[in-house]
């Protein structure tokens, strides 16, 4: 397994399809947290815990059914917040529809707050 990221967007997306309650994502690093720390916040998925399993840890989610595709951006493009407009016309079907989130000096943020505070960073992946 390469890309924690990538593996825990795809098993939010396969459970998402089918309609599931709920699913788990393992394994369970910081980037992961955050990612699904800022799907919470935008009211993508729900509730979300922490299991210690004793090696990785996993994640327990509670899915809404809000997701109708989600996925990462490779290679992680760095872009200015000039240019976010552009992506966002790229990977996301319409204008106000699904955020994309980047990784920038401020720390993880979504599209929208990244052009409030007028910083650029690299692309992680895109949800709506």
């Amino acid at each position: 397994m390469s890309d924690p990221l990538s593996s825990a967007l795809a098993t939010i997306m396969n459970n998402e399809e089918r309609g599931k309650k709920e699913c788990i994502v393992s394994p369970a690093p910081k980037l992961v947290a955050n990612v699904l720390r800022l799907l919470q916040k935008n009211g993508y998925i729900g509730e979300f815990e922490f299991i210690d399993d004793g090696r990785f840890g996993k994640f327990r989610i509670q899915l809404l059914g809000r997701i109708n595709r989600c996925g990462v951006i490779k290679p992680r493009f760095s872009i200015s917040y000039r240019e976010i407009d552009e992506w966002v016309r790229q990977f996301l079907p319409g204008k106000n529809l699904g955020i994309l989130i980047m990784t920038t000096s401020k720390g993880l943020m979504t599209h929208k707050e990244a052009l409030a505070n007028r910083i650029g960073g690299q692309l992680l992946a895109y949800v709506y």
